[in-house]
């Protein structure tokens, strides 16, 4: 099942990676006045509560196109993959639960989602907010099973890898090993640019907010992405 999922992983990554390069190639001559516009990142991943209870900072990518309706109102669909791993000693409570140390875990999110931008740009820099929303996916697999114990306290790092709980207590003799959650969520963030070389090309900044309310715990985190984008 991991081998499968590293496979649908590069798939997926080398299709972000390609898809931009065909517009970005196309529009060579139509400097500041381009109707497409395409972007490729590298993404760093900053949970924030309730997730980073659970997951620390990750990594990822994020590839865009959209169209420009002028210089300052665009609107861009985007796809994005963040790899996020737990964070320092959250995993003991099911460590706990298996009996062993020999543990370990992560995360796939995946979103794909429909952004308008409003920008404001001169010759060399420029600012930008954006704001969308669209599918979001959350995907965690654990190298062993965990069955869970009785008596044993919800916190959010059951809640995360999968689990139910119920009054306060994680239900009794769950077996999971893998989970996913698949909701609509929301982002907006704000974002700098650079010109680089020959018009449209810039270097991009860019810090979003994310919010998914997925099952049992929401998806929280701020995405810092870095690349480039016309």
């Amino acid at each position: 099942m991991h081998d499968c999922n590293l496979k649908i992983r590069n798939i997926i990554v080398l299709a972000i990676a390609l898809t931009p390069l065909r517009p970005l190639h196309a529009q060579d001559d139509c400097g500041d006045e381009c109707r497409v516009n395409s972007n490729l990142a590298m993404v760093v991943n900053v949970p924030v509560n309730p997730t980073a209870q659970v997951v620390g900072t990750g990594w990822g990518l994020v590839g865009g196109a959209g169209y420009n309706f002028d210089k300052r109102n665009a609107v861009i669909g985007e796809f994005m993959w963040n790899r996020v791993y737990p964070s320092g000693g959250s995993l003991q409570p099911l460590q706990a639960a298996l009996a062993s140390s020999n543990l370990s875990g992560n995360t796939n999110l995946f979103t794909l989602t429909g952004n308008y931008r409003f920008e404001l740009r001169g010759r060399l820099l420029g600012t930008y907010l954006i704001g969308g929303g669209g599918w979001y996916s959350r995907n965690t697999w654990l190298s062993n099973q965990v069955t869970s114990g009785t008596g044993t306290v919800c916190t959010p790092v059951w809640l995360w890898w999968g689990f139910t709980c119920r009054s306060g207590r994680v239900t009794a003799n769950q077996t999971v090993t893998t989970s996913s959650s698949n909701v609509l969520g929301a982002n907006v963030g704000i974002g700098f640019t650079l010109r680089v070389g020959e018009s449209p090309y810039r270097l991009y900044t860019e810090t979003r907010y994310h919010y998914a309310p997925t099952k049992n715990i929401s998806t929280q985190f701020i995405a810092v992405t870095f690349g480039i984008r016309y």
